[in-house]
C-alpha cells in the first residue's frame, strides 16, 4: 500500500510540476532561473521521461506480439528487448527522488516560541575573528586545517574567553564560569552552588572523520572534525580557571579514537585527562549495564557510555555543518556518535530525520513528527547534564565527514567562517546555527547548491522539516498528537519547553526578537555587530532620533524601484544594497545630507553596471551624526 501511495503521489507531483513549470516559463522564459522553477524542473523533466518511456515500451511490446504471430523471431526479439529497456527506464524515472525545498522557514522571521534558558534567557554569543584561520590554507598534504600554523591557538583561546564574558555578563573567566555553574545548578534544582571538587565533566566532540581502532589519523586528513584548538582552549579553562582535576575530565566521540592530532597537542600538558579510545593510553568506552535511552515513540531503546552516567556536567562541542539526512548537524546530531560503540554505527537513529534514507528523498518532511533530537535534549544524562553548548565554526563543513569550505555570506565574504558560537540554551544555539546554514547553503550556492545523488552536496538545510525538532523542543504544543517525550521511560514527560526558537529578521543584520527590544525570544550577541539598532522589516517605524527608512516602491519590482528615507539632522548617509546572503551589491548613496526627505532609485544593477538575477535583496540605511550611529534594513524582491 505504501508503495502504491508513493507511486500515485509521484505521478500527481510530476504532473503538477510539469503544468506549473509550463504555465510560468512559457510566457516568460527568464523565470526558468527562479529557485522554485529550478526545484520543479527536475521533477517535471523526470515525469516527461517517465511518460515517454512508458508509452514507448507499450509500443514495442505490441510490435513484439505482432512479430511473434508472424514468426519473425529476430524482429520479435529486438522489439521485446527494446520494450524491456524502455519499461525499466520508466520504472527508474518513476522512482525519481526530488528533495523538498522550503524557500523560507514556515513560521517566518522573529516569531519566537518557547522560553529562553540561561543567565540571559535565550542568549547566543557569536565571536568571529578572521585571524583564527589562515586564509591561504590549501587543506592538503603538510597544510591541513587542523595544524597550528593554520588555526591560531592564541586567537581561538581569546575568542572563547570573550564568548564566556559576553554569555555571562562578567569581566573575567573565573567569574564567568562561576556564574554559569551557579545558573545551571539552580535551573536543575541542585541549589545555588558552583562547581564542586571531584565532580566529573565529559566533553562530547565530533570525530566523524576519525578512524576507529587506530591511534593515528588515517585516511583523508583534510576532512573536518572538532578543531583541536577549540578543545585545547576548553581544557585550559576547566583545569586552570575552574580548577577541575585533569582525571575528572574525559573527552572524545565514543565511537572513535581521540586521534594523534589531539594526543600529540594535549598529552604533555594534560596527561591525566581521559582520552576516549583504545590503545596507547586511551580510555575505552564502557557500555551501561542496561538501556538508558528510550525513544518516545516506543520504537527503540539504547545504551549510554558509563562516563555520561558518572558525570555531573557535559559540554557539547559539535562542528558547524549541514547534513544530507538531517538538514543540519549541530549539537543534537552530535549525539549520534554517542551510540556508535554499541552498534558499529548510528544508522538505527536515522529514522526520524527529514531524509531518513538520504538520496534527497525527504520522506519525513512534515511538521509534528517524532524527532529523536527532542529526546536527546530532554534526557537527564544528555541534555539534562549539558552546561554549555559550543559550536565550532572555526572551519565548518558541508556534510558529516567532508573537508571545510570557505563561506560566501557576510561577514565571511569568501573566507573560512572563523567563528565560535556559545550558549546555555540548546534550542536557541541550534536555531542560530540553522539560520547561518540555511542562508549559506541554498540552491544558488556556487559549489554546493546543486543536489548530488551521492549525497556529497546540496542545499540540505532547505529540506522541509529540518527545524521541526526545534519547534517541538521549544514548545510542547508542537509535539506529535498522542505522544509525550519521556526519554527515560519513567512516566514523567520532559519540560514543556527546553529553550527558545525563532529565525532572524534577515541575513544581513541577523537580529532576533530580543535584539529588536522584545522581552522574549533569542538574543544574538556578537563582536560583529554588538549594538546595531535594526528595524523589524515588517514594521513602519523610524530609527532613533526620527530617522525613517521606507519600504521600496514598487515591490516586487522589475526593472527598477525607488527607496525613500527621512533624516531630521545633518548626517553622513550611506544607503547600500546587499544580496540574500549579505554580500554587498551596490552603494546608492554615500554622502553628507541635510535634514529632509530623500528618494533614490535602484535599477537592479551592480556598481559596475551588471544586471543582477531575480531574487530577494536587502537595502540598509546607515546614518552617523551627533546623536550617534544608526542603521535600518528592509527587504525587497526583484523579478526577472
Amino acid at each position: 500500500m505504501k508503495k502504491m501511495v508513493k507511486k500515485l503521489s509521484w505521478s500527481v507531483i510530476g504532473l503538477a510540476s510539469l503544468i506549473w513549470f509550463l504555465l510560468r516559463v512559457i510566457p516568460k522564459p527568464s523565470r526558468a532561473a527562479y529557485p522554485c522553477m529550478r526545484a520543479a524542473a527536475p521533477i517535471a523533466s523526470s515525469f516527461v521521461l517517465y511518460i515517454l518511456a512508458t508509452l514507448t515500451s507499450i509500443v514495442f511490446f505490441k510490435k513484439a506480439k505482432k512479430f511473434l504471430h508472424q514468426s519473425r523471431f529476430v524482429l520479435f526479439t529486438l522489439a521485446l528487448l527494446l520494450g524491456m529497456i524502455f519499461g525499466i527506464s520508466s520504472l527508474l524515472h518513476s522512482n525519481h527522488k526530488a528533495y523538498a525545498l522550503i524557500q523560507s522557514p514556515v513560521e517566518g522571521a522573529n516569531q519566537p516560541m518557547g522560553v529562553g534558558q540561561g543567565i540571559y534567557a535565550g542568549r547566543v554569543v557569536w565571536i568571529h575573528n578572521p585571524d583564527a584561520t589562515d586564509q591561504t590554507c590549501k587543506n592538503s598534504k603538510n597544510d591541513y586545517w587542523w595544524q597550528d600554523d593554520n588555526s591560531n591557538q592564541a586567537v581561538i583561546t581569546e575568542m572563547l574567553s570573550n564568548a564566556l564574558h559576553l554569555l555571562s555578563g562578567k569581566n573575567s573567566d573565573a567569574e564567568a564560569w562561576d556564574a554559569i555553574f551557579h545558573n545551571f545548578n539552580q535551573s536543575r534544582h541542585k541549589g545555588d552552588v558552583g562547581y564542586k571538587s571531584g565532580e566529573k565533566i565529559v566533553i562530547k566532540i565530533n570525530l566523524n572523520s576519525g578512524a576507529g581502532g587506530s591511534t593515528v589519523k588515517r585516511g583523508d586528513n583534510s576532512k573536518i572534525d572538532t578543531s583541536p584548538q577549540v578543545v585545547y582552549a576548553i581544557l585550559r579553562q576547566l583545569i586552570n580557571v575552574v580548577g577541575v582535576a585533569q582525571a575528572d575530565i574525559s573527552f572524545g566521540d565514543p565511537g572513535r579514537n581521540v586521534d594523534d592530532i589531539f594526543w600529540n597537542k594535549f598529552h604533555a600538558e594534560f596527561p591525566e585527562v581521559k582520552y576516549w579510545g583504545n590503545g596507547s593510553g586511551r580510555t575505552p568506552i564502557v557500555k551501561s549495564s542496561r538501556s538508558q535511552v528510550f525513544t518516545s515513540d516506543g520504537s527503540m531503546t539504547d545504551f549510554l557510555p558509563t562516563a555520561y552516567l558518572e558525570a555531573a556536567y557535559m559540554i557539547n562541542v559539535p562542528v558547524l555543518k549541514k547534513h544530507h539526512r538531517g538538514g543540519i548537524s549541530l549539537s543534537s546530531k552530535n549525539h549520534f556518535g554517542t551510540f556508535v560503540p554499541f552498534h558499529g554505527s548510528a544508522f538505527h537513529w536515522h529514522f526520524s530525520l527529514p531524509a531518513s534514507e538520504g538520496g534527497g528523498d525527504v520522506n519525513n518532511g512534515d511538521y509534528g513528527l517524532y524527532r529523536c533530537f527532542v529526546d536527546f535534549m530532554g534526557h537527564k544524562d544528555i541534555g539534562g547534564k549539558t552546561i554549555l553548548y559550543i559550536v565550532d565554526g572555526i572551519w565548518g563543513s558541508t556534510n558529516w565527514a567532508h573537508p571545510p569550505i570557505k563561506w560566501r555570506m557576510a561577514p565571511f565574504n569568501n573566507d573560512w567562517p572563523s567563528s565560535i558560537f556559545i550558549s546555555q540554551d540548546p534550542v536557541a544555539i541550534e536555531s542560530v546555527g540553522f539560520d547561518f546554514l540555511f542562508t549559506e547553503f541554498d540552491e544558488n550556492h556556487p559549489s554546493e547548491g546543486a543536489y548530488d545523488p551521492s549525497d556529497n552536496k546540496g542545499p540540505f538545510p532547505h529540506y522541509a522539516g529540518t527545524d521541526d525538532f526545534l519547534h517541538q523542543a521549544a514548545d510542547s504544543t508542537n509535539w506529535p498528537t498522542d505522544l509525550k517525550y519521556d526519554p527515560e521511560n519513567d512516566g514523567t514527560s520532559i519540560r514543556g519547553t527546553l529553550g527558545v526558537h525563532e529565525h532572524w529578521n534577515n541575513p544581513l543584520d541577523k537580529q532576533y526578537s530580543r535584539n529588536l527590544g522584545l522581552d522574549r525570544g533569542i538574543e544574538l550577541v556578537s563582536n560583529e555587530n554588538p549594538s546595531a539598532e535594526t528595524e523589524h522589516p515588517s514594521e513602519q517605524k523610524g530609527l532613533a532620533g526620527g530617522f525613517l527608512l521606507q519600504q521600496n516602491y514598487p515591490n516586487p519590482f522589475n526593472p527598477a524601484t525607488e527607496i525613500g528615507y527621512d533624516i531630521p539632522a545633518l548626517s553622513d548617509v550611506q544607503l547600500s544594497v546587499y544580496n540574500a546572503v549579505g554580500q554587498h551589491i551596490a552603494t546608492l548613496v554615500n554622502e553628507q545630507q541635510i535634514a529632509g526627505h530623500y528618494t533614490t532609485r535602484w535599477d537592479g544593477k551592480t556598481e559596475t553596471g551588471s544586471s543582477v538575477p531575480g531574487g530577494i535583496y536587502f537595502y540598509r540605511l546607515h546614518i552617523n551624526n551627533e546623536s550617534g550611529l544608526h542603521q535600518s534594513t528592509r527587504k525587497m524582491t526583484l523579478t526577472r
